[in-house]
């Protein structure tokens, strides 16, 4: 339940963001903030709170990441104005990545070794249903309520998750050491500027600026690595990122996540400013995604304990890749039934593609080293989805009559592209 809110609010407003901003009477591209400011919030702060969940628990970072969600998700539904959503989307980030940060490093102390793989790929159907999903969630909510209950959902079940939480969830062994301040620091600039400078582009601000500060975000990062080689337990964790295989799987989760947040968001502006679908109608447009992931999603997991992870991958991604070539190609001249079976394909190379590669990045650290896997997995995910979601405010803003079309080609370069680095994991 946690992992399902958790991974839903980071796009399930992308439905409900045309309507929201005409509510708050701000332009389409500023509304993206209401999605960019979660998932920079989550993306900021996953690794400290991984690093923090070596030192105090994974067990007590997740509890109070749940809480801290919860009641961040009250504030947002009750905002009474855009920048007060903005500063709850903000907080409700930090709890999510709390969350996010050691989900997966708690599956590994409660799974078996030997059916690490099949815990592991019922987290990856989760997550990757969830957001594929989120969409058509929001879709089923708005058709009988407003905005705000799709905020005012976390509450009760997150009540729920944190009671059942604290009677369930296992201690787990805890590392000598404290939490390295100015890495922190480093971190949350290195992404912040970055993603801010990329959104700045989009919402037609100045391009210098903008290049300044993708600039001093990419300086710092440099300066972030330095530090942790100098570093006994480094925040980023360079060593899982020596190891070729798991490189090669982070870069690909990145691709793929990036991919399918650039055809998850862009579509329903096309879907309610071009064709004139309501709210609901879009997020139901948008279902045949996740009803494929689904489907695949289980069977990819068993497969991946059976075969050649890398290739599994590539074999998702071509799919996928293929989808939306098809999406792109038939977005003039689309209906219903046309966008169904075109994004069913989508979704069944996604799910195909996320099982057996969230395998290999959990299954190749070693399982003292679970929580920097865990933290570098969400990581991933989420620099995606945040670049994802820029790119697409960058092409509202200087292209708006073409924004969806450049972003489903975009979606597909970054899909193939990913199953390239997919393919290459099958000789390391």
């Amino acid at each position: 339940m946690a992992i399902a809110m958790a991974v839903l609010d980071g796009t399930i407003v992308t439905v409900a963001l045309p309507t929201m901003a005409r509510q708050f009477a701000v332009a389409p591209e500023s509304a993206i903030w209401i999605v960019n400011a979660f998932q920079l919030a989550v993306t900021v702060s996953l690794l400290p709170l991984a690093a923090l969940g070596d030192i105090l628990g994974y067990r007590r970072v997740y509890w109070w990441g749940l809480a801290l969600f919860t009641v961040a998700s009250l504030a947002c539904a009750l905002a009474p104005t855009f920048a007060i959503l903005i500063f709850a989307r903000v907080v409700q980030g930090l709890g999510a990545a709390g969350i996010m940060s050691v989900n997966i490093a708690l599956v590994r102390f409660i799974y078996p070794y030997a059916r690490l793989g099949q815990g592991v790929g019922n987290m990856a159907v989760v997550v990757a249903i969830c957001t594929a999903g989120s969409p058509s969630l929001a879709a089923a909510i708005l058709s009988i309520a407003s905005w705000h209950w799709l905020f005012l959902i976390n509450v009760p079940v997150g009540a729920l998750a944190l009671a059942m939480a604290a009677r369930t969830l296992p201690a787990t062994p805890r590392t000598v050491g404290r939490l390295d301040l100015q890495s922190v620091m480093l971190n949350g600039l290195t992404f912040g500027l970055v993603i801010a400078g990329v959104n700045r582009i989009g919402q037609g601000g100045s391009a210098s600026l903008a290049l300044l500060e993708i600039a001093a975000g990419v300086m710092i990062g440099v300066a972030l690595v330095r530090r942790q080689l100098r570093l006994p337990a480094p925040l980023l964790p360079l060593d899982l990122l020596r190891r070729p295989v798991f490189a090669l799987s982070l870069m690909t989760s990145i691709a793929s996540f990036g991919a399918q947040s650039l055809a998850i968001v862009s579509l329903p502006f096309y879907f309610e400013n071009q064709l004139g679908y309501s709210a609901s109608t879009s997020g139901l447009l948008l279902s045949p995604w996740p009803v494929g992931t689904a489907l695949i999603a289980p069977i990819a997991g068993r497969l991946a304990d059976r075969f050649i992870p890398g290739l599994l991958g590539s074999i998702g991604l071509l799919v996928m890749g293929g989808g939306l070539v098809l999406v792109a190609l038939d977005i003039a001249g689309s209906t219903p039934v046309s966008l169904t079976w075109r994004l069913a394909i989508c979704g069944l190379g996604f799910g195909f593609f996320q099982s057996p590669n969230n395998r290999v990045i959990i299954g190749s650290a070693p399982r003292e080293r679970s929580g920097g896997a865990a933290g570098l997995q969400s990581s991933g995910r989420l620099i995606g989805q945040s670049f994802g979601t820029a790119l697409v405010a960058v092409a509202l803003g200087r292209a708006p009559a073409h924004a969806t079309e450049i972003a489903l080609w975009g979606a597909a370069a970054l899909t193939f592209f990913g199953a390239v680095t997919s393919g290459l994991r099958r000789t390391n």
